[in-house]
């Protein structure tokens, strides 16, 4: 009789799952930084300015995010 365990996940290539989930990490990251910069170029300056940005604060604002 041969016992399988299913309470932990079987990795083959564990160096390859850290691989994929960083990059995947890395993606999801730039694309919520895309996000952000866009959606704050869209407001005006006198709205910037309302929350408290200028216009040359939103690339480093879409960095720290």
């Amino acid at each position: 009789m041969a016992v399988f365990d299913t309470s932990r996940p079987h990795v083959l290539f564990p160096r390859a799952e850290g691989f994929f989930s960083s990059l995947f990490g890395s993606v999801i990251a730039w694309n919520d930084a895309r996000v952000i910069r866009n959606e704050l170029n869209r407001l005006s300056d006198r709205e910037l300015d309302d929350i408290g940005l200028a216009r040359g604060d939103i690339e480093e604002v879409a960095r720290q995010r």
